[in-house]
């Protein structure tokens, strides 16, 4: 960027004639006062015009090559060689843009910047174009459209900037500071104010930022922390231009010549950076205005003037007449130059509007190595062509397709377009058999039974059961590619979640999840059933019941899922994980008899026949919840807490919700019938045999269907008392009352079934389109209010629920269901449309309306190995909860995947890659019978004194003095809180070709210690929690060094601290979090994820980013402790009650210093990131008498 001062002063002042009248689009009415030499060397269209008929250029010398207009009299601010392709781009005075493609100058794009200001600095990247404003940074794609706008702040008036790395840049001006902008996030991450205003031009090297001011000074500062390293006082005027290559920086400018003004200054000053000195000056024959350093077999310095002379010289040598050329201006004034990064081209642009490009070679390349230019696709509308209709042989193919959504007749059936691409064979069982795994990678001797890398053409088809029947077509080419041949939709594919070196920090979850709901995590051992958990959590009776239960049972679903759906309640869209209630899950007996306890192995291979899984799954849920919920045991609550109303009565919610009195009736050939009478929470489909005889197969209603499965009749061998043998019995059952939730397991477990649905479908489907034929359209009904995040405007006008017959493809089942019991005639099932209500004749004879509220379906997805999703309906009281609206809504719930849905298409089952499992049909304001008040049942008795399970441990050894009731925690108290793990499944990773690592799924953690330290009163920083988790897990790594943790500590055989069960510490920290306690910590977020427990941001005070600056590292805590603090922590192991107290202390630092104010706060962490620079961020070696960890035991036992 160039500094105006001492120009020409009258080329800032640009008459209003002299481009005014020049309007896009039209013919080129010349100004008269334009030079009519400029104008015999352009043609009319405006395009490149070479200088001669015959350009001969010498190698080595440069010469004009091609001289370009962009707009006629708008003078050219900025040139910029492309760095990534073989463009050059141009800004004019009036925020134009252009680029033009190779050497013969061929417009590529043009498009407007900004409406007024001039563009003052180009800057190329490998995605777009940075172009900088005077008060606005804007960033456009190569062809010109937006990716952002940056506004700076009012004042600022910018003039040159320069990336730091891929994502960083810092932007100068006139203006007293320089700003930082992450280019990832478009947003300012540090402001450094500047000794010497003015920043007009910036470079830089390996080891420095340079900074020419406009008072005359070059500025060589750090590149870190932008700290002044050097100054060197160049020009006494002003700076006009500098460059910097190797170790020599050459500068040019004007002088003060007194009361003349300033004056260009003939001599470079020219700096040697290894003695930080000025070495002779570089006496020239033109005026300089711009510099550049053309390195080649020398380090030679071009050097321009304003009038279009060019001179070539070394930075240390004498400068000869010979080496002058001139660049061909027509009289205009230079106000732009550049080269490129191949030193092959040089680029002038001048106050006339002309771009001049000049060049050392014929065939210039502006880069070592450029990337492909995509261009535009030609215009084949005025190029077709004519058609002769009488022509026999004319081919069909040259007519013009129009563009249509409908089938076309030449258009091929869908049997023969759909992809067939072969499977990839079997591995070999000898190599699996002989294979040898080191860490997560497998070796074994090539058995030689095939050719290397080839695969036989025919692979032998065999007959596959419905286990394989999930191989789905798949595209050749890849997902991305080609998505149309991709059966599965993408939000229905499994999700993963990707991990950095950050972990989870910077997964963005929100792209997944736009709504307000949590999602649940999936990389946990048999997170299969997430899909069912959040069909529970919708399920306001069990939501409120579980979060009412508490029990005494060390491992009990109904508590963990209580815990579990408190967290979705609070959550505001970030997903949460059901790691406790999964590891209560593992430790259920019936569970892992039912074969519901998956191996990791057959969960990632998708060996798992989801399907079956989650419906067995589904009927042990219900049942286990039903057990734990009517279980009498004396105080309901925990430890001494009032009983629960919902669980007090001996009839538990659950039966009430879902249970149905079933009459099983067993008749035997001999005439005795026995009839016996039972409790079913969940209903079986059974599907009708067809018949060989039966070439088509029948149409069957949904509803029969359903009724002949709950009352369902079928013949089967039993014992007969009457005639002492077992006998043919036909087996009958009835229901005697309708459940509030009908739950329907579907069975589609083989190709039977699958064709089954699939022809129902067909039949529905047409006589839905022969409904739609026969009666008039209807108005569209308008969609209720949008979902949308708490910041998001939200305009549902263009959308709406108008469900059309061709919308009900693939669909069976009603959204409504009519049901009735009769004891003339029995149950009673029947379609029932949607919106309507019953009678109050038909409400008299005990109907009721059944809405469909979940569907939960198994994808077939042969790349993943399948999945399991929900279609759940929320309800109103949910939205109110969440987003203050009252609306219903279908919502996908794919793990952390959450997005509304139509509701048809929660019926909508293509079983060719979406197979239905679980049905839950609701009746129609069911809710009015359930108290739906939610009272927390944990009580301050928590954290009273409780016994160990450790068998060996003695009160002499205690680490900590519970509390007592006059030291109950109130809101806004201080906890000073820290967590110890151990590892129980090593971290799986993968190695890539270029050496980096991929974390495939990270290690599973689970909490070994949890210390808890009062931070305030008498007792301040005596611990109160000190508890040890005892785990009935297998734990591959204790992390002693980490955790202070040793084998032994956790076995309450042999272990000599203060063990106790997860749920009993689980819940004094819900207590804590309940009152409303602040933690304070180092490292509180992983703690608190791996603990299983959320906390609100305005709870947590997390030491290691009050000590942060934003884009630095985290600082550890022993690095803290020993600055602030002049204490050495953590010497060989860690003690978390050591930790805890360091970040109380901690805190109490960050608010002495934050009373000097934020300034400095943020003096101190410049000096703090500093510091741990030089010293590599290790603690040096203290006196051993410096640490605290003796006084943590002596303390406790002084009170």
């Amino acid at each position: 960027m160039m500094n105006y001062e001492g120009l020409d002063p009258g080329l800032g002042d640009y008459s209003s004639g002299l481009h005014g009248s020049l309007e896009p689009g039209l013919e080129p009415t010349l100004d008269p006062r334009l030079d009519p030499a400029l104008l015999q060397e352009l043609d009319p269209d405006g395009l490149a015009v070479p200088v001669a008929d015959s350009v001969h250029l010498l190698e080595g010398l440069f010469s004009e090559l091609h001289s370009v207009a962009a707009e006629v009299g708008i003078p050219v601010t900025a040139t910029h060689f492309d760095v990534q392709e073989e463009l050059l781009w141009m800004g004019n005075h009036r925020g134009h843009a252009s680029s033009f493609f190779g050497p013969t100058m061929d417009r590529y794009s043009s498009y407007q910047v900004h409406l007024t200001d001039d563009i003052r600095h180009i800057q190329t990247m490998e995605t777009g174009v940075l172009f900088l404003t005077k008060n606005s940074l804007k960033c456009l794609t190569r062809g010109g459209l937006v990716m952002f706008d940056y506004p700076m702040e009012e004042g600022a008036d910018m003039h040159s900037l320069v990336l730091t790395d891929n994502n960083t840049l810092l932007m100068g001006g006139l203006q007293n500071y320089v700003t930082e902008l992450d280019l990832s996030t478009v947003q300012e991450t540090q402001k450094f104010d500047m000794e010497v205003p003015g920043v007009a031009i910036m470079r830089q090297s390996n080891r420095f930022l340079f900074c020419g001011h406009t008072s005359g000074k070059v500025s060589l500062r750090d590149p870190r922390t932008f700290k002044m390293e050097h100054e060197f006082d160049a020009f006494s005027g002003s700076l006009s231009d500098f460059d910097v290559h190797g170790n020599l920086l050459a500068a040019c400018g004007f002088s003060s010549r007194g009361l003349n003004g300033l004056a260009c200054d003939r001599f470079l000053m020219v700096y040697d950076l290894r003695m930080m000195r000025a070495v002779t000056p570089l006496q020239v024959h033109v005026d300089p205005l711009f510099l550049r350093f053309i390195p080649t077999y020398t380090s030679r310095l071009a050097i321009i003037s304003q009038s279009g002379q060019c001179q070539f010289c070394e930075p240390t040598g004498l400068a000869n007449l010979a080496d002058i050329f001139h660049v061909n201006t027509v009289g205009q004034l230079l106000m732009s130059f550049d080269v490129s990064s191949s030193k092959q081209a040089l680029s002038f642009g001048d106050s006339g509007g002309c771009v001049h490009l000049w060049s050392s070679a014929p065939e210039v390349s502006f880069n070592g190595y450029s990337r492909e230019t995509d261009f535009a696709l030609p215009c084949l509308v005025d190029s077709l062509p004519q058609l002769d209709w009488g022509h026999d042989l004319l081919p069909l193919s040259l007519i013009p397709t129009p563009l249509t959504t409908e089938p076309l007749v030449s258009d091929w059936p869908t049997a023969l377009a759909t992809p067939s691409p072969r499977r990839a064979p079997a591995v070999d069982p000898e190599i699996l058999r002989t294979m040898k795994t080191v860490g997560f990678i497998g070796y074994a001797p090539n058995p030689r039974t095939h050719p290397r890398n080839q695969v036989p053409y025919k692979i032998k088809e065999v007959e596959l059961e419905y286990d394989s029947y999930n191989q789905v077509p798949e595209s050749p080419i890849g997902r991305d590619e080609e998505p149309h041949l991709y059966m599965v939709p993408k939000k229905y594919r499994k999700v993963t979640i990707k991990y950095s070196k950050l972990g989870l920090e910077d997964f963005d979850f929100k792209h997944y999840n736009r709504t307000l709901f949590a999602g649940l995590e999936p990389h946990i051992p048999n997170a299969y059933c997430n899909s069912m958990i959040q069909v529970l959590y919708f399920l306001e009776p069990i939501r409120c019941l579980v979060q009412n239960h508490l029990c005494q049972k060390e491992f009990c679903l109904a508590c963990e899922l209580g815990f579990l759906f408190h967290m979705l309640d609070l959550s505001r869209g970030d997903p949460c994980q059901a790691s406790n209630f999964l590891r209560a899950f593992r430790t259920i007996p019936e569970a892992s008899a039912l074969g519901l306890i998956l191996a990791d192995s057959d969960e990632q291979t998708g060996k798992a026949r989801l399907g079956r899984l989650i419906q067995s799954w589904n009927r042990f849920i219900l049942t286990q919840l039903h057990q734990e919920t009517q279980e009498q045991e004396g105080p309901q609550a925990y430890r001494g807490a009032s009983s629960s109303t919902l669980g007090s009565s001996s009839e538990s919610v659950i039966g009430r919700l879902f249970g149905c009195e079933v009459e099983n009736s067993s008749l035997c050939r001999c005439g005795k019938e026995t009839v016996r009478s039972s409790l079913t929470l969940l209903f079986t489909l059974h599907y009708p045999e067809h018949s060989s005889t039966d070439k088509t197969p029948k149409e069957h209603d949904f509803a029969d269907i359903l009724k002949k499965s709950i009352c369902l009749e079928q013949s089967t061998q039993a014992w007969c008392d009457n005639c002492e043998k077992y006998q043919p019995t036909v087996q009958t059952r009835n229901i005697r009352c309708l459940p509030d939730v009908l739950v329907i397991n579907c069975e589609v477990n083989s190709v039977k079934e699958v064709e089954f649905w699939k022809i129902q479908a067909e039949y529905a489907f047409n006589k839905a389109l022969k409904k739609e034929a026969a009666e008039p359209p209807k108005p569209k009904e308008p969609l209720p209010t949008e979902w949308c995040t708490e910041n998001e405007l939200c305009n549902a006008e263009a959308l709406t629920f108008d469900t059309r017959a061709e919308d009900l493809q693939n669909v069976w089942i009603p959204l409504s269901l009519k049901m009735s019991i009769s004891k003339s005639r029995g149950l009673e099932v029947s379609s029932w449309p949607e919106g309507e209500e019953l009678s109050a004749a038909e409400e008299a004879e005990g109907a009721a309306v059944y809405d469909l509220v979940v569907t939960v379906s198994h994808v077939l997805d042969a790349r993943t190995g399948g999945n399991l999703v929900a279609h759940i309906k929320v309800g109103e009281t949910y939205h109110q909860r969440k987003e203050g609206v009252t609306h219903q809504q279908w919502y996908l719930f794919n793990d952390f995947l959450i997005e509304p849905i139509d509701k048809t298409e929660s019926a909508q089952f293509d079983v060719n890659w979406k197979v239905p499992a679980i049905l839950y049909y609701a009746k129609r304001n069911y809710h009015s019978k359930y108290d739906l008040r939610i009272k927390n049942p944990i009580e301050a008795s928590v954290l009273l004194t409780e016994a160990s399970l450790a068998r060996k441990q003695r009160k002499s050894h205690a680490t900590f003095i519970p509390l007592m009731v006059s030291e109950m925690p109130q809101v806004g108290d201080l906890v000073g809180l820290d967590a110890e793990f151990v590892t129980l499944n090593q971290e799986e990773a993968e190695l890539r070709s270029d050496g980096t690592k991929s974390t495939i799924k990270p290690s599973q953690m689970s909490v070994a210690r949890i210390t808890c330290v009062r931070g305030q009163g008498t007792n301040e920083r005596v611990p109160f929690i000190d508890d040890y988790i005892s785990t009935q897990e297998q734990v591959v790594d204790y992390l002693t060094q980490y955790s202070g943790i040793k084998p032994g500590d956790l076995d309450a055989k042999i272990s000599s601290k203060h063990l106790t069960t997860l749920k009993s510490t689980y819940l004094k920290l819900r207590f804590l979090i309940d009152t409303g306690v602040r933690f304070v910590g180092h490292g509180l977020q992983k703690d608190f994820r791996v603990i299983n427990l959320l906390v609100p941001k305005d709870q947590v005070i997390d030491t290691v980013y009050l000590f942060h600056m934003p884009r630095k590292r985290m600082i550890s805590l022993r690095f803290l402790a020993w600055y602030f603090l002049d204490l050495n922590i953590q010497g060989e192991t860690h003690d978390s009650i050591e930790d805890a107290r360091t970040a109380l202390q901690l805190y109490r630092k960050y608010l002495e210093l934050s009373r000097g104010g934020k300034d400095e706060v943020r003096k101190v962490l410049k000096e703090l990131y500093e510091k741990g620079r030089k010293l590599d961020w290790k603690v040096p070696d203290a006196d051993p008498t410096d640490g605290q960890g003796s006084a943590v035991f002596s303390s406790v036992m002084e009170l």
